[in-house]
Protein backbone atom coordinates (compact mmCIF):
# COMPACT_ATOMS: atom_id res chain seq x y z
CA UNK A 1 0.00 0.00 0.00
CA UNK A 2 1.12 3.19 -0.81
CA UNK A 3 2.03 5.69 1.64
CA UNK A 4 -0.53 8.42 2.63
CA UNK A 5 1.30 10.70 4.04
CA UNK A 6 4.91 11.52 5.65
CA UNK A 7 5.48 9.80 8.44
CA UNK A 8 5.64 12.63 11.23
CA UNK A 9 2.05 13.43 10.36
CA UNK A 10 1.29 9.60 10.27
CA UNK A 11 2.77 9.48 13.76
CA UNK A 12 1.22 12.70 14.60
CA UNK A 13 -2.16 11.06 14.25
CA UNK A 14 -1.63 8.50 15.65
CA UNK A 15 -0.41 10.16 18.88
CA UNK A 16 -3.71 12.83 18.63
CA UNK A 17 -5.78 9.84 18.59
CA UNK A 18 -4.34 8.13 20.94
CA UNK A 19 -5.24 9.95 24.18
CA UNK A 20 -8.75 8.83 24.32
CA UNK A 21 -8.31 5.78 23.12
CA UNK A 22 -9.25 2.78 24.71
CA UNK A 23 -6.90 0.14 25.16
CA UNK A 24 -8.20 -2.60 23.20
CA UNK A 25 -8.62 -0.18 20.30
CA UNK A 26 -4.36 -0.32 20.12
CA UNK A 27 -4.41 -3.08 17.54
CA UNK A 28 -6.50 -1.09 15.19
CA UNK A 29 -4.73 1.86 15.79
CA UNK A 30 -1.15 0.66 15.20
CA UNK A 31 -2.83 -1.28 12.02
CA UNK A 32 -3.99 1.82 10.34
CA UNK A 33 -1.13 3.39 11.13
CA UNK A 34 1.05 0.76 9.89
CA UNK A 35 -1.12 0.64 6.63
CA UNK A 36 -0.33 4.16 5.81
CA UNK A 37 3.39 3.60 6.52
CA UNK A 38 3.55 1.30 3.73
CA UNK A 39 3.14 -1.80 5.15
CA UNK A 40 0.81 -4.47 4.59
CA UNK A 41 0.49 -4.94 8.44
CA UNK A 42 1.27 -4.45 12.21
CA UNK A 43 0.48 -6.48 15.11
CA UNK A 44 1.52 -5.94 18.79
CA UNK A 45 3.21 -8.39 20.57
CA UNK A 46 3.80 -7.75 24.69
CA UNK A 47 5.59 -10.02 26.85
CA UNK A 48 3.96 -11.73 29.45
CA UNK A 49 4.88 -10.90 32.68
CA UNK A 50 7.51 -13.67 33.36
CA UNK A 51 9.01 -12.88 30.14
CA UNK A 52 8.21 -16.39 28.67
CA UNK A 53 5.97 -15.73 25.61
CA UNK A 54 5.29 -12.84 23.47
CA UNK A 55 1.46 -12.54 23.33
CA UNK A 56 -0.22 -10.79 20.55
CA UNK A 57 -2.60 -8.01 21.45
CA UNK A 58 -6.04 -9.15 20.15
CA UNK A 59 -6.84 -8.41 16.18
CA UNK A 60 -9.59 -5.80 15.50
CA UNK A 61 -11.84 -8.24 14.27
CA UNK A 62 -11.26 -10.52 17.93
CA UNK A 63 -12.07 -7.48 19.49
CA UNK A 64 -15.70 -6.59 17.84
CA UNK A 65 -16.25 -10.28 17.97
CA UNK A 66 -15.73 -10.72 22.02
CA UNK A 67 -17.97 -6.83 21.68
CA UNK A 68 -20.99 -8.54 20.15
CA UNK A 69 -20.29 -11.20 22.71
CA UNK A 70 -19.28 -13.81 20.10
CA UNK A 71 -16.49 -15.20 22.14
CA UNK A 72 -12.35 -14.77 21.50
CA UNK A 73 -10.27 -16.29 19.96
CA UNK A 74 -6.90 -18.05 21.78
CA UNK A 75 -4.58 -15.60 22.49
CA UNK A 76 -1.61 -16.27 19.71
CA UNK A 77 1.94 -16.37 21.80
CA UNK A 78 5.52 -17.15 20.37
CA UNK A 79 7.93 -18.57 23.07
CA UNK A 80 11.00 -15.77 23.70
CA UNK A 81 13.65 -18.22 23.83
CA UNK A 82 12.85 -20.20 20.42
CA UNK A 83 11.52 -18.01 18.10
CA UNK A 84 12.48 -14.77 15.66
CA UNK A 85 10.10 -12.92 17.36
CA UNK A 86 11.93 -13.69 20.65
CA UNK A 87 15.78 -13.47 19.33
CA UNK A 88 13.98 -9.76 18.42
CA UNK A 89 13.34 -9.48 22.09
CA UNK A 90 16.15 -10.31 23.59
CA UNK A 91 18.88 -8.78 21.56
CA UNK A 92 16.74 -5.56 21.33
CA UNK A 93 17.64 -6.01 17.52
CA UNK A 94 15.52 -5.56 14.13
CA UNK A 95 15.20 -9.20 12.57
CA UNK A 96 13.66 -9.97 8.82
CA UNK A 97 12.21 -13.19 7.95
CA UNK A 98 12.24 -14.21 4.01
CA UNK A 99 8.87 -16.06 3.02
CA UNK A 100 8.75 -19.66 2.64
CA UNK A 101 6.34 -19.09 -0.09
CA UNK A 102 6.98 -17.24 -3.70
CA UNK A 103 5.35 -13.89 -3.61
CA UNK A 104 4.62 -13.94 0.19
CA UNK A 105 5.29 -10.75 2.07
CA UNK A 106 8.32 -10.31 4.37
CA UNK A 107 8.03 -10.25 8.14
CA UNK A 108 10.21 -8.53 10.21
CA UNK A 109 10.24 -8.16 13.93
CA UNK A 110 10.48 -4.80 15.81
CA UNK A 111 11.51 -4.82 19.20
CA UNK A 112 9.04 -2.17 21.21
CA UNK A 113 11.19 -0.72 23.73
CA UNK A 114 10.29 2.45 26.60
CA UNK A 115 13.15 4.05 27.12
CA UNK A 116 15.64 1.35 28.07
CA UNK A 117 12.54 -1.26 29.45
CA UNK A 118 11.37 -3.64 27.10
CA UNK A 119 7.92 -4.03 26.85
CA UNK A 120 7.58 -6.69 23.36
CA UNK A 121 7.91 -6.34 19.76
CA UNK A 122 5.67 -4.80 16.51
CA UNK A 123 5.34 -7.43 13.34
CA UNK A 124 5.45 -5.57 10.46
CA UNK A 125 4.41 -7.26 7.00
CA UNK A 126 5.60 -5.69 3.51
CA UNK A 127 6.24 -6.80 -0.03
CA UNK A 128 9.69 -5.37 0.54
CA UNK A 129 11.48 -4.49 3.64
CA UNK A 130 14.12 -1.92 2.60
CA UNK A 131 16.04 0.14 5.61
CA UNK A 132 13.98 3.60 4.71
CA UNK A 133 10.44 1.38 5.30
CA UNK A 134 12.20 -0.42 8.38
CA UNK A 135 13.13 3.01 9.66
CA UNK A 136 9.89 4.19 9.68
CA UNK A 137 8.84 1.16 11.47
CA UNK A 138 11.38 1.99 14.39
CA UNK A 139 9.61 5.36 14.90
CA UNK A 140 6.01 3.52 14.60
CA UNK A 141 7.80 0.71 17.56
CA UNK A 142 8.49 3.73 19.43
CA UNK A 143 4.94 5.23 19.70
CA UNK A 144 3.53 1.50 20.44
CA UNK A 145 5.66 1.30 23.39
CA UNK A 146 4.56 5.56 24.49
CA UNK A 147 0.92 4.35 24.00
CA UNK A 148 1.58 1.16 26.13
CA UNK A 149 2.93 2.71 28.89
CA UNK A 150 0.28 5.33 29.30
CA UNK A 151 -2.33 2.62 29.28
CA UNK A 152 -1.00 -0.13 30.94
CA UNK A 153 -1.32 0.97 34.67
CA UNK A 154 -5.12 0.93 34.45
CA UNK A 155 -6.06 -1.71 31.72
CA UNK A 156 -7.37 -4.86 32.54
CA UNK A 157 -7.36 -5.89 29.24
CA UNK A 158 -3.56 -5.55 29.01
CA UNK A 159 -3.29 -6.88 32.56
CA UNK A 160 -5.02 -9.98 31.16
CA UNK A 161 -2.76 -10.69 28.01
CA UNK A 162 -0.22 -10.22 29.87
CA UNK A 163 -0.56 -12.79 32.15
CA UNK A 164 -0.90 -16.84 31.90
CA UNK A 165 -2.49 -17.37 34.95
CA UNK A 166 -4.59 -15.92 38.07
CA UNK A 167 -2.23 -14.11 40.51
CA UNK A 168 -2.50 -14.31 43.97
CA UNK A 169 -3.83 -11.77 46.70
CA UNK A 170 -0.65 -10.94 48.23
CA UNK A 171 1.01 -10.62 44.77
CA UNK A 172 -1.26 -8.38 43.32
CA UNK A 173 -1.00 -6.13 46.33
CA UNK A 174 3.05 -5.95 45.47
CA UNK A 175 2.36 -6.07 41.70
CA UNK A 176 0.35 -2.60 42.41
CA UNK A 177 3.30 -0.84 44.19
CA UNK A 178 6.28 -2.26 42.20
CA UNK A 179 7.81 0.36 39.71
CA UNK A 180 8.79 -0.32 35.68
CA UNK A 181 11.20 -3.51 35.98
CA UNK A 182 13.50 -1.58 34.10
CA UNK A 183 15.01 2.01 34.25
CA UNK A 184 18.10 3.86 33.22
CA UNK A 185 19.99 6.93 31.76
CA UNK A 186 23.06 6.79 29.34
CA UNK A 187 25.03 6.61 32.97
CA UNK A 188 23.47 3.67 34.36
CA UNK A 189 21.43 0.89 34.22
CA UNK A 190 18.68 -0.66 36.82
CA UNK A 191 16.95 -3.86 36.22
CA UNK A 192 14.89 -6.02 38.33
CA UNK A 193 12.82 -9.46 38.11
CA UNK A 194 10.72 -10.37 41.12
CA UNK A 195 9.43 -14.54 40.86
CA UNK A 196 7.67 -16.43 41.62
CA UNK A 197 5.55 -13.61 39.78
CA UNK A 198 2.58 -14.87 40.59
CA UNK A 199 2.26 -15.87 44.38
CA UNK A 200 4.62 -13.54 45.31
CA UNK A 201 4.86 -13.59 49.30
CA UNK A 202 7.56 -10.37 51.31
CA UNK A 203 10.07 -9.63 48.74
CA UNK A 204 9.99 -6.22 46.68
CA UNK A 205 12.02 -3.43 44.97
CA UNK A 206 12.01 -0.20 44.02
CA UNK A 207 14.64 2.06 41.74
CA UNK A 208 14.00 5.77 41.08
CA UNK A 209 16.12 8.60 39.41
CA UNK A 210 16.63 11.71 41.37
CA UNK A 211 19.13 14.45 39.35
CA UNK A 212 22.45 12.55 39.42
CA UNK A 213 21.40 9.73 42.04
CA UNK A 214 20.13 6.04 41.58
CA UNK A 215 17.95 5.28 44.48
CA UNK A 216 17.28 1.68 45.33
CA UNK A 217 15.79 -0.36 47.61
CA UNK A 218 15.56 -4.67 47.94
CA UNK A 219 13.16 -5.59 51.04
CA UNK A 220 12.20 -8.94 52.24
CA UNK A 221 9.89 -9.13 54.84
CA UNK A 222 8.67 -12.32 57.20
CA UNK A 223 6.61 -14.90 55.63
CA UNK A 224 4.64 -15.38 52.22
CA UNK A 225 0.73 -14.24 53.29
CA UNK A 226 -1.43 -11.27 52.70
CA UNK A 227 0.23 -9.41 55.91
CA UNK A 228 3.76 -9.94 54.41
CA UNK A 229 2.99 -8.27 50.99
CA UNK A 230 1.31 -5.43 53.36
CA UNK A 231 4.36 -5.53 55.27
CA UNK A 232 6.65 -4.79 51.74
CA UNK A 233 3.57 -2.24 50.47
CA UNK A 234 3.82 -0.07 53.26
CA UNK A 235 7.53 -0.29 53.92
CA UNK A 236 7.84 0.51 50.29
CA UNK A 237 5.86 3.95 51.04
CA UNK A 238 7.68 4.83 53.98
CA UNK A 239 10.89 4.79 51.78
CA UNK A 240 9.33 7.31 48.78
CA UNK A 241 7.71 9.47 51.39
CA UNK A 242 11.01 9.80 53.15
CA UNK A 243 12.84 10.04 50.27
CA UNK A 244 10.72 12.62 48.41
CA UNK A 245 10.48 14.40 51.58
CA UNK A 246 14.48 14.84 51.26
CA UNK A 247 15.16 11.80 54.31
CA UNK A 248 18.75 10.12 53.53
CA UNK A 249 19.07 6.19 53.74
CA UNK A 250 19.33 6.51 57.75
CA UNK A 251 16.13 8.25 57.47
CA UNK A 252 14.27 5.93 55.27
CA UNK A 253 15.19 2.49 57.45
CA UNK A 254 14.13 4.69 60.55
CA UNK A 255 10.75 5.35 59.12
CA UNK A 256 10.37 2.00 57.29
CA UNK A 257 11.06 0.34 61.16
CA UNK A 258 8.58 2.97 62.92
CA UNK A 259 5.66 2.34 60.86
CA UNK A 260 6.08 -1.04 61.09
CA UNK A 261 6.02 -1.08 64.69
CA UNK A 262 3.01 0.94 64.98
CA UNK A 263 1.00 -0.67 62.09
CA UNK A 264 2.81 -4.01 61.65
CA UNK A 265 3.80 -5.07 64.85
CA UNK A 266 5.14 -8.37 64.95
CA UNK A 267 6.80 -8.05 61.24
CA UNK A 268 10.03 -8.83 60.46
CA UNK A 269 11.94 -6.69 57.46
CA UNK A 270 15.25 -7.02 55.93
CA UNK A 271 16.53 -4.70 53.42
CA UNK A 272 19.31 -2.88 51.38
CA UNK A 273 18.55 0.86 50.70
CA UNK A 274 21.25 2.14 48.47
CA UNK A 275 22.15 5.81 46.35
CA UNK A 276 24.44 5.84 43.44
CA UNK A 277 25.62 9.16 42.41
CA UNK A 278 25.90 8.27 38.58
CA UNK A 279 28.43 11.16 37.95
CA UNK A 280 30.88 9.59 40.75
CA UNK A 281 30.14 6.61 40.86
CA UNK A 282 29.67 6.49 44.62
CA UNK A 283 27.90 4.14 46.05
CA UNK A 284 26.47 4.10 49.67
CA UNK A 285 23.90 1.32 51.09
CA UNK A 286 22.42 0.65 54.73
CA UNK A 287 21.98 -3.07 55.26
CA UNK A 288 19.61 -3.96 57.47
CA UNK A 289 19.65 -7.88 58.30
CA UNK A 290 19.69 -8.82 54.64
CA UNK A 291 22.52 -10.40 52.05
CA UNK A 292 24.97 -8.03 51.20
CA UNK A 293 25.06 -6.59 47.73
CA UNK A 294 27.80 -8.40 45.26
CA UNK A 295 30.01 -6.36 43.30
CA UNK A 296 31.39 -7.79 39.93
CA UNK A 297 34.11 -6.00 38.37
CA UNK A 298 36.03 -7.30 35.34
CA UNK A 299 33.38 -10.47 35.01
CA UNK A 300 34.87 -11.74 38.57
CA UNK A 301 33.10 -11.05 42.08
CA UNK A 302 35.24 -8.83 44.46
CA UNK A 303 34.47 -10.51 47.24
CA UNK A 304 34.12 -8.77 50.75
CA UNK A 305 33.87 -5.42 48.67
CA UNK A 306 30.32 -5.06 50.04
CA UNK A 307 30.24 -6.61 52.69
CA UNK A 308 29.76 -4.21 55.83
CA UNK A 309 28.44 -4.89 58.83
CA UNK A 310 24.59 -5.24 58.49
CA UNK A 311 22.62 -3.77 61.07
CA UNK A 312 19.70 -5.51 62.58
CA UNK A 313 16.05 -6.53 60.63
CA UNK A 314 13.74 -3.64 60.95
CA UNK A 315 10.72 -4.33 62.81
CA UNK A 316 11.86 -5.54 65.76
CA UNK A 317 9.92 -4.09 68.08
CA UNK A 318 10.84 -2.54 72.15
CA UNK A 319 14.63 -2.33 70.40
CA UNK A 320 16.31 0.80 71.36
CA UNK A 321 19.59 0.87 68.63
CA UNK A 322 21.45 3.25 66.68
CA UNK A 323 20.92 3.94 63.40
CA UNK A 324 21.84 1.27 60.43
CA UNK A 325 25.63 2.76 59.89
CA UNK A 326 25.77 3.84 55.91
CA UNK A 327 28.45 2.06 53.98
CA UNK A 328 30.60 3.77 51.32
CA UNK A 329 31.97 2.22 48.20
CA UNK A 330 33.66 4.01 44.90
CA UNK A 331 32.37 1.81 41.67
CA UNK A 332 34.76 1.69 38.80
CA UNK A 333 33.29 2.39 34.98
CA UNK A 334 31.37 -1.03 33.63
CA UNK A 335 31.21 -2.17 37.11
CA UNK A 336 27.61 -4.24 38.09
CA UNK A 337 26.28 -4.14 41.73
CA UNK A 338 23.72 -7.31 42.29
CA UNK A 339 21.05 -6.82 45.29
CA UNK A 340 19.27 -10.68 45.97
CA UNK A 341 16.63 -11.84 48.66
CA UNK A 342 18.02 -14.81 49.97
CA UNK A 343 15.56 -16.66 48.24
CA UNK A 344 18.16 -16.87 44.91
CA UNK A 345 21.40 -17.87 46.62
CA UNK A 346 19.54 -20.52 49.05
CA UNK A 347 17.33 -22.14 46.33
CA UNK A 348 17.66 -25.50 46.52
CA UNK A 349 17.77 -28.59 43.97
CA UNK A 350 16.09 -31.57 44.68
CA UNK A 351 19.41 -33.30 45.97
CA UNK A 352 19.57 -30.56 48.39
CA UNK A 353 22.50 -28.76 46.10
CA UNK A 354 22.20 -24.29 46.54
CA UNK A 355 22.69 -22.41 43.97
CA UNK A 356 24.65 -20.19 45.71
CA UNK A 357 27.02 -16.61 44.95
CA UNK A 358 29.29 -18.33 42.53
CA UNK A 359 26.57 -19.55 39.93
CA UNK A 360 24.70 -16.53 40.37
CA UNK A 361 27.47 -14.19 39.41
CA UNK A 362 28.30 -16.86 36.39
CA UNK A 363 25.42 -16.81 34.94
CA UNK A 364 25.40 -13.02 35.12
CA UNK A 365 28.77 -12.71 34.04
CA UNK A 366 28.26 -15.23 30.82
CA UNK A 367 25.24 -13.27 29.48
CA UNK A 368 27.71 -10.10 29.68
CA UNK A 369 29.91 -11.79 27.86
CA UNK A 370 27.59 -12.65 25.07
CA UNK A 371 26.74 -8.76 24.55
CA UNK A 372 22.83 -8.94 26.64
CA UNK A 373 22.16 -5.97 28.75
CA UNK A 374 20.80 -6.22 32.53
CA UNK A 375 17.40 -6.77 31.49
CA UNK A 376 18.04 -10.09 29.56
CA UNK A 377 20.63 -11.29 31.57
CA UNK A 378 18.76 -11.23 35.27
CA UNK A 379 15.93 -12.99 32.59
CA UNK A 380 18.14 -15.62 31.96
CA UNK A 381 19.20 -15.96 35.65
CA UNK A 382 15.90 -16.45 37.05
CA UNK A 383 15.10 -19.30 34.81
CA UNK A 384 18.53 -20.94 35.85
CA UNK A 385 17.02 -20.31 39.26
CA UNK A 386 13.77 -21.82 38.26
CA UNK A 387 15.52 -24.83 36.21
CA UNK A 388 18.08 -25.28 39.41
CA UNK A 389 14.44 -25.74 41.29
CA UNK A 390 12.89 -28.00 39.17
CA UNK A 391 10.57 -25.23 37.95
CA UNK A 392 8.95 -25.00 41.47
CA UNK A 393 10.02 -21.90 43.75
CA UNK A 394 9.76 -22.56 47.46
CA UNK A 395 10.82 -19.15 48.24
CA UNK A 396 10.88 -15.49 46.31
CA UNK A 397 13.75 -15.07 44.66
CA UNK A 398 14.07 -11.03 43.73
CA UNK A 399 17.02 -9.71 42.03
CA UNK A 400 18.07 -6.20 40.96
CA UNK A 401 20.76 -5.88 38.69
CA UNK A 402 22.48 -2.37 38.44
CA UNK A 403 25.44 -1.35 35.61
CA UNK A 404 27.50 1.57 35.82
CA UNK A 405 28.49 2.73 32.09
CA UNK A 406 29.24 6.56 32.34
CA UNK A 407 29.85 8.76 29.28
CA UNK A 408 33.54 9.32 28.09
Amino acid sequence: MPVVDGTDGVLAAMLAASHRLPPRGIPELVGEAGERLGLSSARVYVADLQQRHLVALPSPEAVRRVADGDGGEAPVQLPVDNSLAGHAYRTETVRVAKPSIAGAPLTGWIPVVDGIGRLGVLRVQAPELDAPLLERCRALADLVAMVLTTKQPYSDDLARTMRTRPMSLQAELLWAFLPPRTIGTDSVTSSAVLEPAYEAGGDAYDHSLSGGMLHLTLLDAMGHDLASGGCSAVALAACRSTRRAGGGLGDIAGEIDRTLEQWIPDRLLTCVIADLDTVTGRLDWVNCGHPPPLLIRDRHIVTGALDGVPHLPLGLTGYDVAPPPVHTAHLEPGDRVLLTTDGVTEARSASGELFGEQRLADIVVRAMVDGFAAPEALRRLVEEIVVHQDQRLHDDATIVLVEWHPRP
